[in-house]
């Protein structure tokens, strides 16, 4: 799909059409994001957030007088959306960490998040899971759908990637799997928004040592079928998720939206030399040519700007070549893939601007029972993750998990 907005600025166009897409299940209203992006100065960060705070303040102010007259429905609506654009307002404040901005617009998404989530009927309940001495944070969502059916029920332990949040799954997944029966569980794990702003936790590639305790939990609520569980993981959660599935036999499938093999290609890509050239410049004490380089193509590439900044926070590390370095160590190569032995659903993006590719190579190295899932531009569903095509992507996944869980 050409840009319609931000031409020049493919990150900006890909991030509005994000938020466009959460339209789908109440997470935006067209005219609110088309005259809010209308206002935003292409490739200003200040910009941006400006712009998306005002609309979130002003959607969260009419909800929350709603809410104080009573009219539940319009306060949850208007929630959701104000939510969803806190979100988007710090999207590209994290190269300054310290910036006070950044815990203003996540505190605020959360928030509203939460007074909607109480709102829902059946409630989303937020839920701590206890880990490595600190606590992961999410919502569980039970299911919906299925009339008296008390029968124990599957269900999907979701999670994002390299910058989502466990509020955003609601748009993302969560709420599409609920209307179908599913239970369904989200969180932030290390590296990701509640991780990070409650507990400093950064990324860590092994990612089964995330998934395990949040499985242990899951497993023993009430109305869980523990013998149906599937992991779900958007965007970079689509190596994360498979990681964890090739170490941890208790899921009945793994769904990777969309497919991540190697994020370490992506620094290849953007690099000349062998892999082993590239790790050992990345790596080394001091290698200014490299660290001119890397600024040369963050000037250049609006994407890479924005991963280069962003990935500092979310990895821990304190230059853009330290977090190119970083990605090296998140890699389903050397049989990690080839471990996984549950039902893996890849989806495909055919635009895909972060990960092109990516799908196929996971999918090849898979020896499970396995299935590619690919979506069009002629489609409109040819973004990362689908991004815009809600609807349409969550219906085929769904389709396969519950032909996989036989849920009918």
């Amino acid at each position: 799909m050409e840009p319609v907005l931000f031409p020049d600025d493919t990150s900006f166009w890909f991030e509005t059409l994000r938020v466009l897409g959460a339209a789908a299940y109440g997470g935006a209203d067209i005219g609110e994001v088309l005259v809010t992006a209308q206002a935003i100065t292409a490739g200003d960060y200040d910009s941006w957030y400006d712009q998306w705070l005002a609309t979130a303040d002003r959607i969260a102010a009419e909800a929350e007088k709603a809410q104080a007259a009573g009219h539940l429905v319009s306060a949850r609506d208007g929630l959701l959306r104000a939510s969803n654009y806190y979100r988007s307002a710090d999207f590209y404040l994290h190269g300054n960490p310290d910036d006070p901005r950044i815990r203003h617009a996540y505190g605020r998404a959360r928030d509203c998040f939460v007074s909607a989530a109480a709102l829902f009927d059946p409630p989303v309940t937020p839920v701590q899971i206890p880990y490595e001495g600190t606590v992961l944070r999410g919502y569980f969502y039970p299911a919906i759908g299925r009339g008296g059916d008390t029968e124990p029920r599957p269900t999907i332990v979701m999670h994002s990637g390299f910058d989502g949040t466990c509020e955003e799954m609601h748009f993302l997944g969560a709420a599409a799997a609920q209307e179908r029966g599913y239970h369904v569980f989200t969180f932030d794990g290390p590296g990701q928004p509640a991780a990070l702003h409650f507990d400093g936790l950064v990324f860590r590639p092994d990612w089964e040592h995330v998934v395990t305790p949040v499985l242990d939990w899951v497993r023993d609520q009430p109305g869980v079928d523990p013998g149906k569980v599937a992991l779900f993981g958007a965007s970079m959660g689509g190596l994360l998720a498979p990681r964890a599935a090739a170490f941890e036999q208790r899921l009945a499938a793994c769904i990777a939206f969309d497919g991540v093999y190697d994020m370490g290609l992506t620094a290849l890509t953007w690099m000349p030399g062998s892999r082993a050239d590239i790790q050992a410049v990345l790596r080394a004490e001091s290698a200014p040519e490299v660290d001119a380089m890397i600024e040369q193509l963050m000037a250049a590439n609006p994407n890479i700007r924005w991963a280069a900044t962003h990935g500092q926070y979310a990895m821990g590390v304190h230059s853009p070549r330290a977090f190119f370095a970083s990605m090296l160590d998140y890699t389903l190569a050397d049989g990690i893939a080839e471990q996984i032995t549950c039902p893996t659903l890849v989806c495909e993006a055919a635009a895909d601007i972060f990960f092109e590719g990516q799908p196929q190579l996971l999918f090849d190295h898979l020896t499970c029972p396995k299935q590619l899932l690919e979506f069009t531009e002629a489609e409109g569903a040819g973004a990362h993750c689908q991004v815009g095509a809600g609807r349409l992507a969550f219906a085929r996944i769904y389709d396969w998990l519950d032909d996989i869980m036989a849920v009918r």
